[in-house]
């Protein structure tokens, strides 16, 4: 039990410290920020990420985080890149370089490559005063942080800030090429994200399983119809076949009394339902009916039916 208590105490000291180096990372996003992201906009080529040790493994993930979010980009592990790896780098390449210290040896071929031909170097250092810092053509400098490590060695708070630094140029560059989520989708066809990415027409249910019901009929029938169908509502279409209102098991359960079933389903119905169109997607999908608390959704062109999904369609394929 005591150990349980110091393992809790030093995940919050680990927390607390992260956090407060992240919070003066806001002295990073300066004139220097908007340098980077534009130079990394305007490059033809691809950007180079490189690091080594940590940085390595943060410099990888950022690089797919660009290349995931339209922005071309690959990896180059920097003690591999004097070991043959630097003949990848072109001339319309821009390299990025992750180092807290600024002084890992393992940069200085790169630094000396981009230099050699005037290929753009970007830093991320915390490091003024650095070899990295001195020849960058550009340098994302943040606040030398305390590191989560009790030894303040491990890198742990800098790997986190190195990390968001590279995030906030992957958004950032996103916002800037107006980035769609079809092109996301296009990167992403595989996993959660890509089912997110699937249009409401992909998967919605049609034709004789949609539950309609028309403004005169009575609810005796339509309770039929809404039974057989199983989706927990019907749709109350008017001689135009516009939707017009929906009928849900709540509806039922407020209004049911001796009458009921005499009465016509116009009389019973909900008006102006929520619709939605075919090009929604299923992540847009599931925030909408979230927020209005509803289970079913219809799919209309101009208020005509083409379709229904139910959460559960929607649960099931991000699941």
């Amino acid at each position: 039990m005591n150990n349980n208590k110091k393992i809790i105490s030093s995940a919050k000291r680990t927390l607390s410290r992260e956090i407060n180096s992240i919070k003066n990372l806001t002295t990073a996003f300066n004139s220097n920020f908007c340098k980077v992201v534009n130079l990394i906009y305007d490059t033809k080529g691809k950007v180079v990420i490189t690091g080594v040790g940590k940085s390595a493994h943060i410099g990888n993930k950022i690089s797919a985080t660009l290349t995931s979010t339209g922005t071309p980009s690959y990896f180059i592990h920097a003690t591999e890149a004097s070991h043959g790896d630097l003949g990848s780098i072109k001339k319309d390449d821009c390299v990025i370089a992750i180092s807290n210290s600024g002084e890992t040896s393992e940069l200085n071929n790169i630094i000396q490559f981009t230099r050699r031909f005037n290929i753009k170097l970007i830093s991320i250092t915390s490091n003024s005063k650095s070899t990295l810092h001195k020849n960058s053509t550009v340098s994302i400098l943040y606040k030398k942080p305390i590191e989560a490590c009790p030894l303040n060695l491990a890198p742990t708070s800098s790997t986190s800030m190195s990390m968001i630094i590279g995030d906030c140029i992957a958004i950032a560059l996103l916002e800037l090429r107006g980035f769609k989520s079809t092109e996301f989708k296009s990167l992403h066809p595989g996993g959660n994200i890509g089912k997110d990415l699937k249009y409401l027409k992909e998967i919605m249910h049609i034709g004789k399983e949609l539950p309609l019901a028309k403004m005169e009929e009575k609810m005796s029938k339509a309770l039929l119809t809404m039974t057989k169908k199983s989706f927990g509502c019907i749709g109350v279409i008017n001689n135009k076949n516009h939707i017009v209102g929906i009928i849900t098991d709540g509806d039922l359960r407020r209004k049911l009394n001796s009458k009921f079933f005499e009465k016509k389903a116009f009389e019973i119905m909900t008006k102006n339902p929520t619709l939605a169109n075919k090009e929604m997607l299923v992540g847009e999908a599931i925030n909408l009916m979230n927020t209005k608390k509803i289970t079913s959704l219809f799919i209309c062109d101009r208020k005509k039916p083409l379709g229904i999904v139910h959460i559960h369609d929607l649960l099931r394929l991000t699941s």
